[in-house]
């Protein structure tokens, strides 16, 4: 990958996360509360819908840059070992280990976003400090593996689709597509891997958002059971547009640095 691949991937990719992150943070603070074991309106219902944006305003570009840099980067080295027919396998390695990656800078600013949300009358500061202090800074990493466990199989699903309806479209109409056209493609991909990957985002909720020492087989369990998909339709609906938004400015701003 060359610097100016790099370099391209790093702005993009942040750029990409933050108008995502900030445009549509109510909708992911509607889910949140949904998939909260004390219940949507106990955990604020629709007031205070901004609570924890501090949180993904610092976590959002690194996050994102971070990921694309990885996946952009695996793909480079990934296309001169392995054959055209396996695009879809170096997709789905690509998107693995940069979710990997990003999780090391996501999941800390996850959980005090996630925790301000379902306690709106709090604030990011205060949920950042009562986190250390009772849990130390291993709190900060609370739900790591869930949170990977979700992202993986939902990049699994996303970027493979993603890569192959561009070229699908591509193909069809000969020459390269638009931007709006690749955030067409991230929307319909980002939809359908957010309604089935719902069940392991309503895990890693709860895990997230419970205090250290709980019991995380009843935090499985419950929402396995009883709330399979809390959350899923503003969730479909953050990543969906997220994924117009996230894709379509990520494929214009990288075009326009190369």
């Amino acid at each position: 990958m060359q610097a100016r691949d790099f370099a391209a991937s790093l702005v993009a990719g942040g750029c990409a996360g933050m108008c995502v992150d900030l445009t549509l943070f109510p909708l992911d603070t509607i889910k949140t509360r949904l998939q909260s074991p004390q219940g949507f309106y106990r955990a604020g219902g629709f007031g205070g819908v901004y609570a924890g944006v501090p949180s993904a305003a610092v976590g959002s570009f690194p996050n994102a840059a971070a990921f694309f840099v990885t996946y952009e980067g695996t793909k480079s080295l990934l296309a001169g070992c392995l054959s055209g027919r396996m695009a879809p396998v170096t997709h789905m390695l690509a998107a693995s280990l940069g979710e990997i990656v990003a999780c090391l800078i996501r999941v800390p600013t996850e959980v005090v976003k996630q925790r301000t949300q379902a306690s709106p009358v709090l604030h990011t500061h205060h949920v950042l400090m009562a986190t250390l202090r009772e849990e130390g800074f291993r709190g900060l990493y609370r739900g790591f593996g869930s949170t990977v466990l979700r992202e993986i199989p939902f990049s699994l699903v996303q970027f493979p689709l993603w890569e192959y309806l561009k070229t699908l479209w591509r193909r069809r109409q000969g020459t390269q597509l638009d931007s709006w056209q690749a955030a067409v493609c991230g929307a319909v991909a980002g939809a359908i891997a957010a309604f089935v990957t719902t069940p392991l985002d309503v895990a890693k909720t709860r895990i997230i958002l419970s205090k250290a020492g709980s019991r995380v087989i009843s935090v499985f369990f419950v929402p396995l059971v009883c709330r399979l998909f809390a959350g899923s339709i503003p969730r479909m609906a953050f990543i969906s547009v997220g994924g117009f938004i996230f894709l379509g400015a990520y494929e214009k701003v990288r075009h326009t640095l190369l």
